[in-house]
């Protein structure tokens, strides 16, 4: 097979790949070496490939089997996490290695509809709050239930991908699925308006403004009264208005400048990329990144990403003018 069949061979999959990585990994970075790493190998062994399954499953288990390789291989690395910040957080968590993903990476793939198989919705099985639980589950045990309960795949393919038995995969099951309810908020307890709806805009918008006019009680008006803010990979957590308004107050004296903030969208979530003004030169420098998990009565989390390497992947200006 020549170069250009291999590509119209695996190109159509290829979006689709680097979401799975990514839910696996839950880093944009790595997700985009699994796949070109899984692409690699498959050109390397296409003659080997003898069609006994898809194309698709055969992708999906070269790129699963990366990916656990390189959790194996993360997990042997030392981890910095930063200080605690200022003021003292509601409670301690462990930490999450978490980064956005940007939705012009998704394409359509949040609003395809998921194998009949499925346990979760398109666009919910990358909302950053499902994301972030999966990378508390060990390796083996996440990787089952991506294949099974967001892609449909049935239990004896997983099997075959993860080279173990339907009673092993059945059991990773059922723990996965216990830890993720632990996790996550009931189905239908806490949805989010539709994207692009009016009630989104109106609430991103009425954020925006809080933020830019440097009004953290605007900001706190919004909130839910459960509302969290984290800051992965920080093993914190924020709960509560009162709390995450002394924490916002406390960054706001720090930074001495209200932050300029450019709208973009994460995880099918509406998102902000935040620009601190220059006190020397008229521009603002990227700062970090917020993204909201939105309910209908208000901001129901804000998760904040310090590293501004993101800003390039989201296509976003290296500096505004001010």
């Amino acid at each position: 097979m020549d170069e250009d069949a291999f590509r119209r061979l695996t190109d159509p999959h290829r979006r689709e790949l680097q979401v799975h990585c990514y839910r696996i990994l839950g880093s944009t970075q790595d997700a985009e070496d699994l796949v070109q790493e899984t692409l690699l190998a498959a050109w390397r062994s296409i003659d080997s490939f003898e069609g006994r399954s898809s194309v698709r499953t055969w992708l999906y288990r070269i790129a699963t089997n990366r990916c656990l390789n390189a959790l194996r291989d993360r997990s042997r690395r030392p981890r910095e996490v930063q200080a605690v910040p200022d003021p003292e957080p509601t409670r301690t968590i462990d930490p999450v290695w978490l980064e956005p993903y940007p939705d012009a990476m998704l394409g359509d793939l949040a609003g395809h509809a998921p194998d009949p198989a499925a346990r979760y919705e398109a666009r919910e099985s990358v909302e950053l709050a499902f994301i972030a639980a999966l990378q508390a589950l060990p390796p083996r045990q996440r990787v089952a239930l991506v294949l099974r309960d967001v892609l449909g795949f049935r239990t004896a393919e997983v099997a075959e991908i993860l080279g173990t038995g339907e009673t092993a995969v059945k059991g990773a099951l059922q723990r996965a699925r216990a830890s993720l309810a632990d996790r996550l908020p009931p189905a239908g307890r806490d949805r989010a308006p539709l994207p692009a709806s009016e009630r989104e805009r109106e609430l991103a918008g009425r954020f925006a403004d809080a933020v830019e006019s440097g009004n953290v009680d605007d900001v706190v008006a919004l909130l839910t009264g459960d509302a969290r803010l984290t800051m992965p990979p920080q093993p914190v957590a924020f709960d509560g208005p009162d709390a995450i308004g002394a924490f916002l107050r406390h960054r706001a004296v720090l930074r001495g400048r209200a932050l300029r903030v450019v709208p973009t969208r994460a995880n099918t979530q509406p998102a902000f990329a935040c620009y601190l003004p220059d006190a020397h030169a008229p521009i603002a420098r990227p700062y970090g990144l917020i993204v909201l998990t939105l309910r209908d009565d208000g901001v129901a989390a804000i998760t904040w990403f310090a590293d501004t390497a993101l800003f390039g992947r989201f296509g976003l200006p290296r500096t505004l003018r001010t």
